[in-house]
């Protein structure tokens, strides 16, 4: 596979600006495992293996089971494993991230707003919308996989 920019080492001004988006949400009142939980399934919708391993990772440290991060990919089959509030997030996210025909549902929207506040659907939309823009970016640039550790890009608040 060719060698692409090391995001990492030539790009830091750029994600910058995408890092002040993380300090954002990091005080958001969305829990962070679920943001993390979103990001994995947006990751698995986009096919960023960076990411993927990533959120794996983090989830896996803050005590996600084996069997949820197996199983999310499947999520609507495995109800019975995510709460409403969980469920409510991950049709947003998928909503959001593939944009079928230009507009969230009704039903998708009335299903998050029973779960989250306004600021709150506000932030997990932020969540999505910068965890598909960074898998955008990783995407394009290829950074090797499997190089991630837990807490590498944690955002001090």
């Amino acid at each position: 596979m060719e060698t692409r920019i090391n995001l990492f080492e030539k790009g830091g001004n750029a994600l910058k600006a995408m890092h002040s988006l993380g300090v954002y949400l990091a005080k958001s009142t969305v829990e962070q495992e679920l943001l993390n939980l979103v990001y994995f399934r947006v990751s698995q919708i986009n096919g960023c293996a960076f990411c993927l391993d990533m959120h794996a990772k983090d989830l896996r440290a803050e005590g996600e089971t084996e069997q949820r991060l197996y199983l999310l990919n499947a999520w609507r089959e495995a109800a019975a494993f995510y709460t409403d509030r969980e469920r409510a997030a991950l049709n947003w996210a998928e909503a959001v991230t593939k944009i079928n025909g230009g507009e969230v549902p009704d039903e998708i929207y009335n299903q998050a707003r029973q779960q989250f506040t306004e600021l709150e659907l506000i932030d997990l939309t932020m969540a999505i919308s910068t965890i598909n823009s960074y898998n955008r970016i990783n995407i394009a640039f290829r950074p090797v996989v499997g190089t991630y550790t837990v807490g590498q890009f944690a955002v001090k608040v």
